[in-house]
């Protein structure tokens, strides 16, 4: 092994922050609760009854946890208040270590007091704003024209008011916001701040908690634009510090090992990543990319397939992973823009790349459909409904999810795995079984694929939220202005893939010249575009969603 393999091998043992970071972090209290102690026992947490060495140390402890907030909370408060540059970077240095020493519950409660009492002033703004509907219009109420002075003296307030106010609107942990942002590594410690407010806010919805991420998350987006991002080619002669972060923030398909990431780094593969200057040697977002003869039909092909194609010979290229290092830039839309500038780039500099795809999972796909099974099996079971058209009258809420054919196929080929009342719980009982045992079995493969396939390409095309996919990861696509082009069977037999959708995938294509049409319509009226081919799985809409081309 290499000199830059050993060190990648040894460095992503951990997450790329180091143990210092880790230790900081809301995680590490619930690791240090479960760890074992030196003599093998686990640590609870909770004080032994009769042991007053061990209360005094609480006690001692929280005395010290107590004066360790307040230091931070002073210098937090200097950090806003104070005007002298001269120091202002050490007082900035001191609230981010500070930060980082707290426990949890420490960060929180700094969290809460910065949202409340460094919030705008309301009674400045509300008296600003009687203020302004005290002024008259210029040309007053009559007929009679003003003159050119008087005009002048009216705009004047108005604009004189209008400034009061727009300072009055900007919260006082703005200026904390701004001076970090311009400090050494400030842009990266906001992400943090911003990971452990949406950390708190999934715990309890608290209004001026809400209101403070939200203006953060506005600030991170715009010193986040993709004018201040540089795209970046990672290749396997970059820093081996940087190949850790791949190796460690790769969500969508587990690097295995460094032949695994040399593979994804080489011959007939790109990857492609956002870095920022105020956060050097770490991506905050990439993409991965497989150049193929053909758009991929399963996971397999892209991961394991050796040797690559030649890429003189690729016409497509294959978007097959994106992922974010950085939690707390959550909802701040990096990935769209990340798409659009790689195609780009590809299309630029290999003129023979005319398809641009993605083979993508289908996150929330065995979820949906589990859910459906279980309310319609135990409503069938409760009004005894028969599985034909003139039994179902009597409910308005039932669903035959199954097709006739496809129940007949499934109750004949599952006879010796599982058994149940009907065909939507015997279907239920087979994708939750232990192991995935379904898969095993060509006889039930067979009988299951029309089906899934079929509810599938339901779930991705016609279930809606607020008139849009009900797929993340569809929603994502469609409108970054893809379209849907093919499902594909066991295309991930990975435990993640069969509990996520069945093993199935799906492509979406980016088709030039269509891309800002297809997001627009998206957008506008929820239009979905897909292939004939995928609308033949589905049953036409009372008003047509989907657009066949």
């Amino acid at each position: 092994m290499n000199k830059k393999g050993l060190a990648i091998l040894m460095r992503t043992r951990m997450r790329p922050n180091d143990a210092r970071d880790f230790a900081r972090s809301p995680l590490a209290n619930l690791v240090n609760q479960t760890l074992p102690n030196s003599d093998g026992s686990q640590s609870s947490g909770r004080l032994v009854q009769g042991a007053p060495q061990q209360r005094n140390e609480k006690l001692n402890a929280s005395s010290n946890n107590e004066r360790d907030f307040e230091v931070v909370r002073e210098s937090m408060h200097s950090a806003i208040s104070l005007s002298k540059t001269e120091i202002l970077d050490s007082v900035l240095n001191d609230f981010s270590e500070g930060y980082f020493s707290l426990s949890y519950e420490n960060r929180r409660k700094l969290l809460e007091l910065l949202a409340k009492e460094y919030d705008l002033n309301r009674t400045q703004v509300r008296d600003l704003i009687k203020q302004y509907l005290g002024l008259e219009l210029p040309g007053g109420s009559d007929n009679a024209p003003s003159t050119g002075t008087e005009e002048e003296a009216c705009l004047s307030a108005f604009y004189r008011i209008e400034r009061n106010l727009r300072y009055a609107l900007k919260p006082a942990y703005e200026v904390l916001f701004e001076r970090l942002n311009t400090h050494p590594g400030g842009l990266k410690f906001l992400s943090i701040l911003r990971a452990d407010i949406l950390s708190i806010l999934a715990e309890e919805n608290i209004v001026s908690l809400r209101a403070l991420d939200s203006y953060l998350k506005e600030k991170l987006s715009t010193w986040l634009s993709p004018a201040a991002l540089e795209l970046h080619q990672i290749t396997w002669h970059d820093p081996a510090s940087l190949l850790e972060k791949i190796v460690a923030y790769e969500a969508v398909h587990p690097i295995s090992n460094l032949i695994d990431l040399k593979r994804r780094l080489g011959l007939g593969r790109r990857c492609f990543g956002y870095l920022h200057p105020a956060i050097p040697g770490e991506p905050l977002i990439f993409i991965e990319v497989a150049l193929m003869k053909n758009v991929a039909q399963t996971v397999q092909e892209v991961l394991w397939d050796d040797p690559p194609s030649p890429e003189c010979e690729a016409t497509s290229a294959l978007f097959y992973s994106i992922s974010s290092t950085q939690p707390g830039l959550q909802g701040i839309n990096l990935r769209r823009f990340l798409i659009k500038r790689v195609i780009t780039l590809v299309k630029r500099e290999m003129t023979n790349i005319s398809t641009f795809a993605t083979l993508s999972p289908i996150p929330g796909y065995m979820q949906w459909l589990l859910s459906k099974l279980a309310s319609q099996s135990k409503l069938s079971e409760g009004e005894d409904i028969q599985h034909s058209p003139a039994d179902t009258s009597g409910s308005t809420f039932w669903e035959n999810i199954l097709e006739p054919e496809e129940e007949r196929a499934l109750m004949d080929a599952s006879v010796e795995f599982t058994s149940g009342k009907n065909s939507m719980e015997v279907l239920f009982n087979l994708l939750t079984s232990p192991n995935h045992e379904w898969t095993s079995s060509d006889k039930l493969l067979s009988a299951l694929k029309p089906s899934l396939m079929r509810l599938c390409a339901r779930y991705l095309l016609q279930e809606k939220k607020r008139g849009k996919a009900l797929d993340s990861v569809a929603n994502f696509h469609l409108q970054n202005g893809a379209m849907v082009e093919r499902i594909n069977w066991m295309a991930d037999r990975s435990e993640k893939g069969l509990n996520q959708s069945g093993g199935i995938m799906v492509n979406y294509v980016y088709r030039l010249g269509k891309i800002e049409d297809y997001a627009r319509s998206y957008f506008s009226s929820g239009h979905i575009h897909t292939s004939s081919d995928l609308s033949r799985y589905v049953k036409p809409l009372e008003e047509p969603q989907v657009t066949t081309l």
